[in-house]
């Protein structure tokens, strides 16, 4: 299951997702990942979520995400749960089709491995394409 919530800068779509990070935390029995570009959210998640800043990894692109995923997922099969806070500051791209791709290729992985994918997104959802709207 992929999940996008989408809305424009200050709409609250970080707030709505580290409610979900308690919720995943206290009710999934795997280990719940959140993914972001900066240590912003150190201590408004749990500890028990794996929190992993990923500026240090220089993402320039989806296909860099993909393989950090796979990667996270070879490393523990444990993960039923990853967050991604601010997808495009991640990818730093607002390239619509190239999101659209990626959600795509996500949807497959998570069914694919059993992992529940929910991501925040800064954009107008009503300009949003079918393929991503699909996910909202």
């Amino acid at each position: 299951m992929v999940k996008l919530i989408m809305g424009l800068k200050g709409s609250g779509k970080t707030k709505q997702m580290i409610e979900l990070v308690k919720q995943a935390v206290e009710e999934e029995h795997g280990d719940v990942v959140c993914l972001e570009k900066g240590p912003k959210l150190t201590y408004d998640i749990p500890h028990k979520a794996r929190l992993i800043s990923v500026a240090q990894y220089n993402f320039g692109s989806f296909e860099f995400l993909k393989g950090f995923i796979s990667g996270l997922n070879a490393s523990n099969y444990d993960v039923s749960h990853v967050f991604l806070d601010s997808l495009q500051k991640i990818v730093d791209t607002e390239n619509s089709v190239q999101l659209e791709e990626f959600l795509a290729w996500l949807e497959r992985f998570s069914e694919k491995e059993s992992i529940r994918f929910t991501i925040t997104y800064s954009a107008e959802p009503e300009l949003a394409g079918e393929g991503v709207r699909k996910f909202l």
